[in-house]
């Protein structure tokens, strides 16, 4: 190996089990030991605490990876090839990727494979290990199925009423009630069948009591909470296992480039695979049913089944943060924006203390002044020269950072050459001297990174429609925005509209118009892209940001 051969490191642990054992430690100063003993000066460590090897996507993995095109660094070590990827064909797609990069790749438990023998000798080592924890995880499985079956407990935590007792002297884990709190179970369930409680209700009187739950750093029960709790069936004696069983979600609400669980969904399993475990009952079973039908019967007559068509839903936000909801009355019709923080600070006081906003006076003002904008090839003409003018400021700010930063270059450049010097006449060794340099390199590539990202910002184009475009879109807007239903103009709105902020005197509205997006066209008219002749792949935009000034309302209901 040759002698101070500049390399990375890479170190992965799954669980938090691990963290706590402190694995992760261990390979750290084993890879250190190594780099050591073969006189490798290690550049940079990239580490993956908590992540599955069957996950691919890992933050300090993507970033090894992206560095290793820029070359600081010459090998990378890493421990075992699992600690690169669990799966197989993971660790081949990283491996081609680093050698494609002229990366080394240095494993301490097994050679790297370096032709074609060694890379199916590589192979098949690897598919006899993903088949063994295949086997290890079935074993698992079917070892919890057998507990399950022999009356077993399997948990963490018992539910709110009882403590989880674990195995021992070979007797398997149970629930224990817990006298006090099974008090309280069971009061939670009569005050909805027999006084008519909403869980609402119930979440107030718990408070005003001052009964507080197991966990929670406020310190006060939420709906979803007691919601739970009035559903589980271990409360009538009969704990169920295997209701549900986790999938990756088809839908997900939350779109994140890293999530250390894919499964992060759950699906129900057919009933006849459920398996019931006896355990000590708090309440019968004609109660447990009677407070079921009763909270069928609240979420079929409650007021947010009587539907009200609010515009802009999703897209409002108080001017604390938080987003805004739609509340109200069918019956007064009298319907408010409001700040959803009051819903998760419940039975608490809300923090904030803006009041609501009436939808009568938000919804017809955004929307007649988005069909304005879009009916008039001049107001988006003004649109596109606010947006072309804050992106000259912008360019040219990037411009003065860059200046700067290349005189940051300069100054670390000279320190650099100075420590080169020093070494010539001999004032410390080579160890040193890669010890002193490696951070400079490094900062210095960091900065020229930035620097051309800053350029390449000043020197984009955002693409803007033509006036014809405009013109055309215009016209065809006319024609059909002032006779849209509510479905149309919320398609629109949703289309188009980023963000809203609303109080009771202003509402500041930001968005995107796509004027040659062909699914907006659609939406104003149908035959829009065969009259215009454009392109389904010319995407053309027109960023807008106005602010609609409301009169104060009057004082009286709905603040």
């Amino acid at each position: 190996m040759t002698r101070n051969k500049l390399i990375a490191t890479y170190s992965r642990v799954s669980t938090a089990r691990q963290e706590e054992e402190h694995t992760i430690k261990t390979q750290i100063q084993v890879l250190k030991e190594y780099a050591e003993k073969n006189d490798c000066t290690i550049v940079k460590e990239y580490i993956d605490e908590g992540w599955s090897g069957d996950i691919l996507a890992r933050p300090s993995l993507d970033e090894l990876r992206n560095d290793a095109k820029s070359k600081k660094w010459e090998a990378v070590l890493i421990y075992d090839p699992d600690r690169l990827a669990r799966r197989y064909s993971y660790q081949e797609l990283v491996m081609d990727e680093l050698r494609e990069a002229g990366i080394e790749i240095i494993f301490i438990t097994v050679s790297a494979p370096k032709n074609s023998e060694d890379k199916i000798l590589h192979g098949v080592r690897g598919l006899f290990a993903e088949y063994e924890r295949a086997k290890i995880a079935e074993r698992f499985r079917l070892g919890k199925l057998r507990k399950v079956k022999d009356g077993h407990i399997l948990t963490n935590e018992a539910p709110y009423g009882y403590r989880y007792i674990r195995i021992q002297d070979g007797k398997p884990g149970y629930y224990e009630i817990v006298d006090e709190e099974a008090r309280i179970v069971r009061q939670m369930f009569e005050w909805i069948a027999y006084d008519g409680l909403s869980i609402r209700k119930i979440t107030a009187r718990l408070f005003d009591l001052g009964i507080k739950p197991k966990k929670s750093k406020r310190g006060v029960w939420d709906k979803s909470s007691i919601s739970y709790l009035l559903r589980n069936p271990a409360y009538t004696g009969e704990s169920i296992w295997g209701r549900n069983v986790s999938v990756v979600p088809i839908k997900p609400k939350n779109i994140e480039k890293y999530r250390k669980m894919k499964k992060t969904s759950r699906r129900a399993r057919p009933e006849s695979e459920w398996i019931v475990v006896p355990v000590p009952a708090i309440i019968d079973k004609e109660l447990f049913q009677k407070v079921r039908d009763k909270l069928k019967e609240n979420s079929a007559f409650s007021d947010r089944n009587k539907k009200h068509e609010y515009l802009l839903t999703g897209k409002i936000f108080c001017p604390c943060g938080r987003r805004q909801a739609g509340q109200g009355h069918l019956g007064r019709n009298d319907f408010f924006y409001r700040c959803t923080e009051r819903l998760h600070s419940y039975p608490l006081p809300p923090s904030c203390k803006i009041k609501g906003v009436p939808v009568r006076n938000v919804d017809p003002a955004v929307w007649d002044k988005i069909a304005e904008l879009m009916s008039s090839s001049d107001l988006m003409q003004k649109q596109v020269g606010r947006a072309m003018k804050n992106k000259k400021q912008k360019a040219l700010a990037s411009v003065n950072d860059t200046v700067t930063l290349e005189k940051e270059i300069e100054k670390l450049k000279a320190q650099e050459d100075r420590y080169n010097k020093a070494y010539g006449a001999g004032v410390f060794t080579v160890d040193a001297l890669q010890e002193y340099v490696t951070p400079i390199r490094g900062k210095i590539t960091n900065i020229q990174t930035q620097i051309l990202k800053s350029r390449q910002f000043a020197e984009s184009v955002s693409e803007i429609p033509s006036p014809y475009e405009m013109a055309e879109f215009a016209n065809k807007a006319i024609a059909t925005l002032s006779n849209l239903n509510f479905a149309a103009k919320r398609a629109i709105v949703l289309k188009v509209v980023d963000k809203v902020v609303a109080c009771r005197d202003s509402i500041e509205v930001s968005g995107c118009i796509p004027v040659t997006d062909s699914a907006l066209l659609c939406l104003i008219d149908r035959d829009s892209l065969d009259a215009i002749g454009l392109s389904e792949n010319n995407k053309a935009t027109i960023p807008f940001v106005f602010r609609i000034d409301l009169l104060s309302p009057k004082k009286g209901k709905g603040t």
